[in-house]
């Protein structure tokens, strides 16, 4: 007998005919033998709609109740699945954030899972009843409902299987699994067996949309098995895994790219002690955060000239803020562009490999694509380069490190 915690988002959870898939398909794991806890998302568009809804009485509006509103959508889908999964005649009871509880920060909007508290879903599991839990929310310390933030079921699901200390936990999404390229772009891309934590780690804060990142994290940092599974087929996922497991490394696992960048350059700006410390801390205390950073200096040494990139959503206050900072800095100019794209390949083999870099610039430079920022890291490689070549990019490295399908 395996204890798994199984986890649908908002498309396989859309409508009462694919909530009675979804609780056909545990209804499967249950009869296998197996112990079963369910995660569940909204209905697809459900948190969209109560999010406008939520702004429409009021744009300033209290962070407290914006949560008891947007917690909303996963109550219906978890008492909808409780009611499906008894109709097929399996044991089912659903669970709200604050019924078990999930024990939460008090950051509205964006809470963290601090604990959960699991002895009665344990006793209650060991009966042989599934548990049917809301995913994104929880109670803060305050004992008021919290939500996570964007793709916060994920990190629920996680979570809770760590704290159950789960043999594995199942993501089922509208994919078939994680694949080296985004299908859409590269047609040969090819589904990833196993990849390792981090490697999924970099693919999704890079762009990749299968897994949010923190409950990415989340997973390496308690060694909780991920499988990403397609709700929609039998075929079989990708197992997210710890770089042990894996025994031949790839040098590139995957590809992927991020069109929510924009580029700044300061021009002529002084070259002495401090003035990247008054730039950069200047954008942290107004929340934007910065990503690549490149600076070079002019050859008499007196000014240089500083690139970075930011969201595209920050540009504007990005802009504001150094607008404020011209005097105290003294540059010359600031340029902008949101018309952008980070494309990064990513893989633990990188670590024990040379050229990987130079591989990925030969065949950019092949396709006449100009790289206008480089930034890396263990076993990563990302550039900045205009969006319009952004397919030719990704397909062209896909090819270049071999990950074209046979």
């Amino acid at each position: 007998m395996a204890l798994i915690v199984m986890k649908f988002g908002g498309t396989s959870v859309a409508d009462v005919a694919r909530i009675k898939s979804v609780a056909a398909r545990v209804k499967r794991e249950v009869e296998a033998g197996n112990q079963v806890a369910v995660v569940v998302s909204a209905m697809a568009g459900a948190t969209n709609q109560l999010v406008a809804w939520a702004r429409e009485a009021s744009p300033l509006h209290d962070a407290r109740e914006y949560d008891v509103v947007v917690a909303s959508g996963e109550q219906v889908t978890v008492g909808l699945l409780a009611i499906a999964l008894q109709d097929l005649g399996i044991s089912a009871r659903s669970w709200l954030g604050w019924q078990l509880p999930v024990r939460t920060t008090g950051a509205h909007g964006s809470a963290r899972i601090e604990g959960i508290e699991t002895a009665t879903l344990l006793h209650r599991l060991g009966e042989g009843q599934v548990a049917v839990v809301a995913g994104f929310q929880g109670l803060g310390p305050d004992n008021r409902v919290t939500t996570l933030g964007r793709g916060g079921s994920d990190t629920s699901a996680v979570a809770l299987a760590a704290a159950l200390k789960a043999d594995r936990c199942d993501i089922y999404t509208d994919v078939e699994g994680v694949y080296t390229a985004d299908p859409r772009i590269v047609a040969r891309a090819r589904k990833i067996a196993r990849i390792t934590y981090e490697e999924m780690l970099e693919l999704a804060s890079q762009g990749a949309k299968v897994l949010q990142t923190r409950s990415v994290e989340l997973a390496m940092n308690h060694a909780v098995r991920v499988q990403v599974l397609s709700s929609f087929t039998d075929a079989p996922g990708t197992l997210v895994v710890d770089e042990d497991e894996i025994v031949e490394k790839a040098v590139v696992s995957g590809i992927t790219y991020s069109s929510d960048e924009a580029r700044l350059t300061l021009r002529n700006v002084a070259d002495r002690p401090g003035i990247a410390a008054q730039v950069f801390g200047g954008l942290a205390e107004a929340n934007v955060n910065v990503d690549m950073i490149v600076q070079s200096s002019s050859t008499d040494g007196r000014s240089t000239d500083m690139t970075f990139t930011v969201g595209r959503a920050d540009l504007p206050r990005a802009l504001d803020v150094l607008q404020g900072l011209r005097g105290e800095v003294g540059y010359a100019s600031v340029s902008s562009d949101d018309n952008v794209v980070k494309v990064s390949v990513i893989g633990v083999g990188m670590r024990s490999h040379a050229g990987v870099a130079q591989s990925m610039f030969r065949a950019l430079a092949d396709k006449g694509i100009n790289i206008q920022t480089i930034s890396t890291s263990e076993i990563k490689i990302s550039v900045l380069i205009a969006a319009e070549y952004t397919e030719l990019a990704v397909r062209a490295l896909h090819t270049a490190y071999g990950l074209d399908a046979a």
